[in-house]
């Protein structure tokens, strides 16, 4: 294979990794994938030219673990690859970051203690509506400016006495999109922490997706969120458990489950019925599965648990005396016979 060209928009004489490379790409890449774009970027820096092959024998890969890290790093856009018209590379080009905005000076902060990276280090589009919803990838820079802040130390502070555990960088910039862009006030955020703890989910995931259905539904203060809390906890969550669900319901669920209750009108017990039956026939698709449990029943006019008993033996009533009534043997005549004599009979010959 021939040796590649590598080249930047604006060539400079020293190696120099630019900081939003460490803190926004290097976590969620693989060893593969970092040794050979810093690689690149030695290469490229030295004016140096090289092949896949030769990235291939230097770090004793394959020439394909070579193709994969460069195509990882193009969706990423931090480079593009030429391609000749047989589609073999012949060049690679290293794009330029994108300045960011200053962030503000911030007093010095003691140490972060870093744990293992969690899968919040992208960007999580939540609403193609709402950039709202669109968490950032925030720098370390605007980290250390956010928890420089009195109230903010107090809340990270908090959140890691409710979590029982030091929170990484990741979850930091989880507490800060809650605050920075669904703008949730440090008391919502600490009844937010202890909803979900209560709860037994101590998942940044998992509490950052109640903080976004919250903030749809434009739940802004503690009290708001705790009617929302008992509108919906009992029946909804029990509901949920019961169809083996232990995520926060989504607004599809709660229309099924709001659907049953206030258009059908049955209570927890019936609904709980149709629950077993569903999880007893199927692991897939069961809300749509009892749905159908219960519109069927809500036709037939159940109202109450012991209706579907009825409901139950009427059913296998019709079915016996179908599968009956088509049996060809029935359609002769039926004898009767005293088996008494007949076993008298057949001893006595």
């Amino acid at each position: 294979m021939s040796h590649l060209t590598i080249y930047q928009d604006n060539y400079i004489n020293s190696t120099v990794i630019s900081n939003r490379f460490i803190d926004e790409y290097m976590e969620a890449a693989n060893d593969a994938q970092l040794k050979i774009y810093l690689y690149l970027i030695r290469m490229m820096s030295a004016r140096l030219s090289t092949s896949i092959s030769d990235i291939a024998d230097k770090f004793n890969y394959t020439e394909k673990d070579v193709m994969r890290a460069l195509q990882y790093w193009e969706k990423k856009q931090l480079l593009t690859l030429d391609y000749d018209e047989n589609k073999t590379v012949t060049g690679i080009h290293l794009k330029d970051f994108a300045p960011l905005p200053m962030a503000p000076a911030a007093a010095p902060v003691p140490t972060v203690s870093m744990s293992a990276p969690s899968a919040l280090a992208s960007m999580v589009p939540i609403s193609a509506k709402e950039n709202t919803y669109v968490k950032p990838n925030y720098t370390l820079d605007e980290l250390k400016a956010f928890k420089s802040d009195e109230a903010t130390s107090r809340l990270l502070f908090i959140t890691e006495q409710y979590l029982k555990k030091t929170l990484s960088p990741n979850e930091v910039r989880t507490i800060l999109f809650i605050s920075d862009k669904l703008g949730f006030s440090e008391d919502l955020i600490d009844y937010l922490i202890q909803y979900c703890v209560d709860r037994e989910k101590k998942d940044l995931r998992y509490i950052e997706k109640v903080a976004i259905s919250w903030a749809q539904q434009g739940i802004t203060t503690p009290k708001q969120a705790a009617r929302l809390a008992n509108k919906y906890e009992k029946p909804v969550y029990e509901i949920m458990k019961a169809l083996g669900r232990n995520s926060s319901p989504t607004q599809t669920e709660v229309s099924y489950i709001m659907r049953w209750m206030k258009e059908y009108g049955f209570t927890t017990d019936v609904i709980f019925a149709a629950c077993e039956r569903t999880v007893l026939a199927t692991d897939k698709h069961r809300f749509e599965y009892a749905d159908s449990i219960l519109g069927s029943w809500y036709k037939s006019g159940v109202h109450h648990k012991s209706d579907i008993q009825s409901l139950d033996e009427s059913y296998h009533k019709t079915k016996t005396s179908k599968i009956v009534s088509n049996n060809k043997f029935n359609q002769f005549k039926q004898n009767t016979y005293d088996f008494d004599i007949l076993e008298q009979e057949l001893l006595s010959n």
